[in-house]
């Protein structure tokens, strides 16, 4: 390791120690030394196997809230041989002047950048801003393994099962709780309430903090005869009518959740002998869906969906969109085409039966995950064609 020069940091596996990961620790350390000067730092990452892409490079802000990320990343680069150049870029951007948002529209987002360069600077100095603002809690608090709700009976069910866990330090519209564990490991769970406006605003900014997984734990309306309230549902695929990404993610572009999480969360469903369905989830705009019946039956029947709700697609899309491994395991509340309407008696008492295993089985599949793959899911399925992977051969 040595530097450059008095502003530049550079490092490659093996220049004085064999020890990567300090060798990334103290690359996350200059990073976090230049943002506090009041600079975005860049990181410059040479890759000699690459014959066509050899530098690549990228802006950060608030480095700190992703130092996990990315000295997991770094180390990655380092064993494959690559060559990483840490150094202040440019003055950061207050969040309050005008010239922030000539940085963040998506419209002039490159799909190809690789993943750890996905986002520019100002967009995740503004995301980590907001999030903390609409969760209560601290960006460093955030968790690999992200569970999403609708409800705050699994708010309760999180806090007795994790009574230590960082708990939102006000009212927020969207409370945030985290089991903290090293290196991040732990499990973060968010209430996005109900809708798709609420679910795209918090994976838009969960995004920038690079988690391992996002899992939709929530409820659902069950559309088939032979299902019961306290059934579950094991998304296969989405049927998008939640309508607020249909600017930035074409309706052509088919969304199905990451293949493996799914292995896991019906392996946990098997061994709980619970009763499930695989399929379909239609995911609407219109809590009111029921004035529209002839047309949303119609769709319901085309697309052989399973369960109805308004969030499941919508983070399916983002997590598609922002190269986060995905999935959606939901319990059945009502069968509004059966009878049993939502807020029944009936449906909250199945609920409250169910609601505890619900989500230990997302707990305890997530947990074999991590053992399996502790340095996060492969992500072949959601990279771009002209995406290699980071620290592989082109």
């Amino acid at each position: 390791m040595s530097s450059n020069d008095q502003n530049t940091f550079y490092i490659k596996a093996g220049s004085n120690n064999s020890d990567i990961t300090a060798q990334a620790e103290q690359a996350c350390d200059n990073m976090e030394s230049v943002y506090y000067k009041g600079y975005y730092p860049k990181a410059s990452v040479t890759r000699s196997w690459s014959e066509h892409n050899p530098r690549i490079e990228g802006e950060f802000a608030r480095p700190h809230a992703i130092r996990w990320y990315l000295i997991r990343e770094f180390s990655k680069l380092l064993e494959s041989g690559a060559e990483i150049e840490i150094a202040p870029s440019r003055p950061a951007i207050s969040l309050n002047d005008p010239e922030l948002l000539e940085s963040l529209d998506e419209d002039d987002w490159d799909f190809t950048q690789k993943k750890m360069f996905l986002f520019r600077a100002e967009r995740i100095d503004l995301s980590i801003d907001r999030l903390e603002h609409y969760t209560g809690t601290k960006a460093e608090d955030f968790q690999r393994y992200i569970l999403f709700t609708n409800y705050d009976m699994h708010m309760d069910v999180f806090k007795q099962r994790f009574p230590d866990c960082i708990t939102p330090d006000r009212q927020v519209q969207m409370p945030a709780y985290h089991h903290k564990q090293e290196n991040n490991m732990g499990f973060t769970l968010i209430n996005v309430g109900v809708g798709p406006s609420n679910a795209k605003t918090c994976t838009d900014h969960i995004a920038v903090l690079r988690p391992d997984a996002m899992v939709m734990v929530g409820h659902c309306g069950g559309l088939r005869n032979h299902q019961e309230i306290g059934d579950f549902v094991l998304a296969a695929d989405y049927m998008r009518d939640d309508r607020v990404l249909d600017d930035l993610l074409p309706l052509n572009v088919p969304i199905t959740p990451t293949h493996l999480l799914n292995l896991y969360l019906e392996d946990a469903l098997k061994e709980d002998e619970m009763n499930y369905r695989i399929g379909t989830v239609y995911t609407t705009s219109n809590r009111n869906w029921e004035f529209t019946k002839k047309r949303t039956v119609s769709e319901i029947h085309v697309s052989r969906s399973i369960a109805i709700d308004m969030e499941s697609a919508t983070i399916a899309a983002n997590g598609f969109r922002y190269r986060i491994p995905h999935a959606t395991l939901l319990c059945v509340s009502d069968k509004p085409l059966h009878g049993k309407p939502k807020l029944s008696g009936a449906a909250q008492s199945f609920y409250q039966n169910s609601k505890e295993r619900h989500l230990e089985m997302v707990i305890n599949a997530l947990n074999r995950i991590k053992k399996t793959y502790p340095e996060g899911l492969p992500s072949a399925s959601i990279r771009a064609i002209n995406e290699p992977l980071m620290g592989g051969g082109e």
